[in-house]
């Protein structure tokens, strides 16, 4: 059995102490005279010259007692959630930047075609749902990128949403197109992630300024690496990524008192053979355990691992989709998450496969089976079937009328994987191909959207706009 923390009550103050003194003696790089200026106002020590923060002990501890105050739920318990189970993962706000050809096999840097390509298979799997920005588009100018992937989506989805707006800059003009389209908010705001370790680039502060006046939840997405940019001890990892993730819920609350706080922790670990840096490796997993922990335990505030998504496969198939499942499993055995096996990205995240997209909906329509409802109703005890066959001498279950009538509901019947083990590499190709073909068959089961055409007219003039204003 799993053991339930990883920490003790004697571990937290000397990791807090940690941070206190990390947030004092160091605080954080802070490129935005905005959000300098309110951090000066809430009592931090600011050097306008050196664009440098730093939090007083007392000023972080009394901070801390007051998001204690505010997330009592969050505190430590015995009793834990019943396993939640994935939902099918689908195309939404993946923004990879390499695209897997499920024909070919190539590896190349996305584009518009294969955004289509996505934005079609989403379409059909999940249309009525929404579809999103599933990957980056190389070949458009990158301050036009957001609003380009926006026109595919709003002319290919019947629901278009989760565009990502990477910079403060996009907003405006998303906004707008999304007032044409009908839509309010249909962009994402997406990760903000420090430049590790303490420091908030000119760009990320500017959103982030942006992201706290707008109310919405504010936090880091921490990606944080150990011995690059943290000690490479747990208990050094776990002080310096608690410092950031306080640091950055400190100046959202400068910025708006009232603001929701949020964040996310994806550890990594490098490879000093190769150079690698892995998010789903053990060693990895065990500093981000470790670390929400420890903010669990000090400040009262729950924030997830990121969970099967990144892996350190390079290409679509079994592997990639079991090495996800492992991961999803592991951080849902030790932080309670609901499983999440992945949304069809290999390579940490870097390459989108719709091949691996279907092959990660059968792993999670696999592990929905883990959370069923048990109910012991007669039906489902079915004792005259155990009465009727008995010993299973001449008979068994296999020829009842119930198991007949309840097999399906009952049992995992991937329709692309083979549920009987590896077989070979020949066999996997197989599977692989089988899946391709049935991603063919989704793409040509796709109708696109009609009467859009005045509103797409609309929104492109934003984006010609836009082009002579940004770039």
């Amino acid at each position: 059995m799993f053991q339930r923390g990883i920490l003790t009550d004697d571990h937290v103050q000397p990791l807090a102490d940690g941070v206190l003194t990390t947030l004092d003696k160091v605080g954080v790089l802070c490129q935005n005279d905005e959000l300098l200026k309110a951090l000066d106002e809430m009592g931090a020590e600011v050097d306008y010259a050196e664009e440098r923060a730093r939090f007083p002990r007392e000023m972080t501890a009394e901070f801390v007692e007051h998001l204690r105050s505010e997330h009592l739920s969050g505190c430590v318990t015995d009793d834990e959630p019943k396993l939640q189970p994935p939902g099918l993962p689908g195309i939404g706000t993946q923004v990879a930047q390499i695209y897997a050809d499920h024909r070919t096999g190539e590896l190349r840097q996305s584009n518009r075609d294969d955004l289509i390509t996505l934005i079609k298979l989403g379409e059909v799997l999940h249309g009525s749902h929404g579809v999103g920005h599933a990957l980056a588009l190389t070949d458009v100018p990158p301050m036009l990128e957001p609003l380009e992937a926006a026109m595919l989506l709003a002319e290919y989805a019947t629901e278009p949403t989760g565009v990502f707006a990477w910079h403060v800059d996009h907003i405006p003009y998303l906004r707008e197109m999304g007032e044409i389209l009908g839509r309010d908010e249909w962009f994402s705001w997406g990760a903000i992630c420090f430049a590790h370790p303490l420091r908030f680039d000119r760009d990320t502060a500017a959103k982030y300024v942006a992201l706290a006046k707008a109310g919405q939840p504010c936090g880091w997405t921490a990606m944080p690496v150990a011995g690059v940019s943290t000690p490479v001890t747990v208990e050094g990892f776990v002080v310096v990524t608690s410092a950031e993730h306080l640091a950055a819920w400190i100046a959202a609350r400068a910025i708006n008192p009232d603001v929701p706080l949020r964040g996310s922790m994806w550890p990594g670990t490098v490879d000093m053979a190769t150079g690698a840096v892995s998010y789903s490796a053990w060693d990895a997993l065990y500093y981000g355990f470790a670390s929400v922990e420890f903010i669990r335990r000090w400040i009262g505030m729950r924030i997830p691992m990121g969970s099967g998504e990144y892996c350190d496969a390079k290409v679509p198939g079994l592997y990639a989709a079991l090495e996800k499942c492992y991961k999803s499993m592991t951080v849902a055995a030790f932080c309670g998450q609901p499983l999440s096996p992945g949304t069809g990205m290999v390579d940490e995240g870097k390459t989108m496969s719709p091949v691996q997209l279907l092959l990660d909906r059968e792993f999670a329509a696999a592990a929905q089976h883990l959370a069923r409802e048990f109910d012991p109703t007669p039906e489902n005890i079915a004792m005259d079937d155990i009465l009727e066959v008995g010993i299973g001498i001449g008979t068994s279950h296999l020829e009842t009328i119930r198991t007949a009538m309840r097999f399906r509901d009952s049992v995992w019947l991937p329709q692309l994987i083979d549920r009987s083990g590896y077989a070979g590499f020949e066999r996997e190709a197989e599977i692989l191909a089988r899946t391709a073909d049935q991603v063919d068959a989704l793409l040509d089961a796709y109708e696109k959207p009609e009467g859009r055409e005045d509103q797409l007219a609309e929104m492109r003039r934003v984006v010609d706009r836009a082009r002579e204003e940004l770039m």
